[in-house]
């Protein structure tokens, strides 16, 4: 996993994997972790990560943390 890049579905557009800008991950009530962003057009983005991959991608600087 030496290339990290958080993608989700764009419901409005349609597209499959368009990258996140801006993300923030953040825990849900039942401990899942998930990526909210903007792909860049006004569009927001959410995805539901893997732990692994939530806390690969804060450690890489591309996704802040957004809980304490």
């Amino acid at each position: 996993m030496s290339e990290i890049t958080l993608t989700a579905y764009n419901v409005k557009t349609k597209e499959k994997g368009v990258p996140i800008q801006d993300a923030v991950i953040t825990k849900t009530a039942k401990g899942a972790y998930m990526a909210q962003g903007h792909d860049g057009k006004g569009n927001k983005l959410t995805t539901l990560l893997g732990e692994e991959k939530a806390l690969a991608a804060i450690k890489a600087g591309i996704a802040k943390q957004g809980w304490e």
